[in-house]
């Protein structure tokens, strides 16, 4: 296959600016940027399909440059429903920084900052230079704007698109790049761009759109979604990722396998084969979860992943760490308990029981575990060596229910 059939087949191609732009992207050679907004200091799943299809581009020839926008990030990007909350300039640089280093670990691009071309551009020059290109109509007509027209949208906002614009410009005349690619939800940026520099400078660029990932619901992966599954191990760790993706419907993994793997098309659909025949086994997830962990984290990190869902599946929890501990359950659902108390007691101060007679019940029935362990005495005495690594303690009601408590 070439590199646009590929992409064509994993399903990465949504808006092209040219016919023209297939050829040249199955050639190699050109120099591309992607582009995003520190609002936070880490990507997600959401970014990481962009991402990834930027690394199929670099493997195939072409060029890439991280756009991460200091400037634009001030802004915030117009959203479908309402205005972004702007962040502090502090929090900006922080989040710049953060994800720099990021983008530098996990994929090796090169990252530019447009703060560094906008902080030397006053007003009237922005007006001058740039506004005067833009006509009042062609802006409105833009999906993204037309559909804030009846709630309302700032100038600020609406001016966003000018600066994008922009970006691709000085990019364009400073840095050789001649194509943009992102989300389908940035295709009326991109072609404002495209115009910008087709109107000041008479050169042609290209830029081309991928599908939003989404749920078969068609909810997006994201922050603005509530749901953001973050790169960065110490937000999101290998094991939740693991969980997600092993977790994910079997009518989306096939989808999924495609985006976000290197994964040959005769693998995958040697996968999809399987998961059609044998749906329990759940291989095509657990490839998933496979390439993607050890793509952002290492081999280890996945090894690890597998291990600690192991020991939650088996009931088995004596061999592990507090840092396993916090990573298997969530901070939010573990609660204060004593040590050095009676079982019952403790079943209660843990949640397990609503009261001591229902707490005797469910330990008399065989119905109580601490630590993978069956308790069926109600006179068993919680000591501190119940602790896992002295901080821990982890009861399990029946086979699903968890309550993890905390000295």
């Amino acid at each position: 296959m070439t590199l646009v059939e590929e992409l064509k087949w994993r399903g990465l191609i949504k808006d092209i600016s040219s016919p023209e732009l297939e050829e040249k992207l199955n050639k190699g050679g050109l120099t591309f940027y992607i582009g995003t907004d520190p609002t936070a200091d880490s990507l997600h799943v959401g970014h990481l399909s962009s991402f990834l299809i930027s690394k199929r581009l670099k493997e195939a020839g072409h060029n890439p440059i991280l756009l991460v926008g200091g400037g634009t990030g001030m802004i915030g990007d117009p959203r479908p429903t309402t205005e972004r909350a702007m962040i502090s300039k502090q929090e900006v640089e922080h989040n710049f920084k953060c994800l720099k280093a990021q983008v530098e670990k996990i994929f090796g691009f090169r990252v530019v900052n447009n703060n560094d071309w906008y902080k030397d551009i006053n007003v009237i020059d922005f007006l001058r230079d740039y506004g005067k290109f833009f006509n009042v109509n062609y802006m409105l007509d833009k999906d993204i704007i037309r559909r804030r027209l009846e709630s309302g949208i700032t100038y600020t906002e609406f001016s966003y698109m000018i600066l994008q614009a922009l970006d691709f410009k000085y990019l364009h005349e400073h840095e050789n790049v001649d194509l943009q690619c992102a989300g389908s939800d940035q295709w009326g940026n991109i072609t404002a761009g495209i115009d910008l520099i087709r109107r000041s400078t008479g050169d042609e660029v290209y830029g081309f759109t991928m599908p939003l990932v989404t749920d078969s619901q068609g909810k997006k992966f994201g922050k603005s979604e509530g749901n953001a599954l973050w790169l960065d191990k110490n937000k999101t760790s290998s094991y939740k990722l693991y969980q997600f993706f092993i977790n994910v419907e079997d009518c989306m993994v096939i989808d999924y396998l495609k985006i976000y793997t290197f994964l040959s098309k005769e693998e995958i659909e040697e996968y999809e084969k399987k998961n059609n025949e044998h749906p329990e086994l759940r291989e095509a997830h657990k490839a998933l979860a496979r390439e993607i962990i050890t793509f952002l984290h290492g081999k280890e990190e996945y090894e690890r992943a597998v291990s600690l869902a192991e020991h939650l599946f088996n009931n088995e929890f004596k061999d592990l760490t507090k840092q396993d501990i916090s990573e298997l359950f969530d901070e939010q659902d573990m609660k204060q308990v004593s040590s050095n108390i009676n079982i019952v007691d403790l079943i209660v101060e843990i949640g397990a029981a609503t009261s001591k007679r229902e707490a005797k019940e469910f330990i008399s029935s065989g119905a109580i575990s601490i630590n993978g362990e069956k308790i069926s005495d109600t006179a068993q005495e919680i000591t501190d060596d119940f602790f896992i690594d002295n901080t821990y303690i982890i009861a399990r009601r029946g086979k699903k229910n968890y309550y993890i408590g905390r000295k």
